[in-house]
């Protein structure tokens, strides 16, 4: 059965930039630079990008991630609870908009 997401599709992510070879390079460039020790170790960046990667759905994301972070020595505890915050993080983002909903009821008088 085909399928929209090809998981053989990650492991040729750099044929990408064929149409704009220099953006390819730029881009890839940056990537590697963002995720180099800095002020956070690889292995924190791999769990932030874990959790981004499920706030953002991307299926890519979450394979590349979850294997970077057992690379890095993050173990399941570990990424479950980056997964969470991630998950408070955008339940809150969702709740909090509903001040506009309470402000429109106030307005309308119901």
């Amino acid at each position: 059965m085909e399928q929209y997401y090809k998981p053989e599709h990650l492991a040729h992510f750099s044929q990408i930039s064929q149409g704009q070879p220099e953006l390819g390079e730029k881009f890839f460039s940056y990537y590697g630079a963002v995720f180099a020790d800095g002020a956070l170790s690889v292995r924190e960046k791999a769990l932030i990008a874990l959790a981004v990667a499920h706030t953002v759905q991307c299926p890519y994301c979450i394979d590349a991630y979850t294997k970077e972070c057992l690379q890095q020595g993050s173990d399941l505890e570990q990424m479950t609870e980056a997964l969470h915050v991630a998950t408070a993080i955008r339940g809150g983002a969702s709740l909090v908009h509903g001040m506009q909903m309470l402000e429109q009821v106030q307005k309308l008088g119901m």
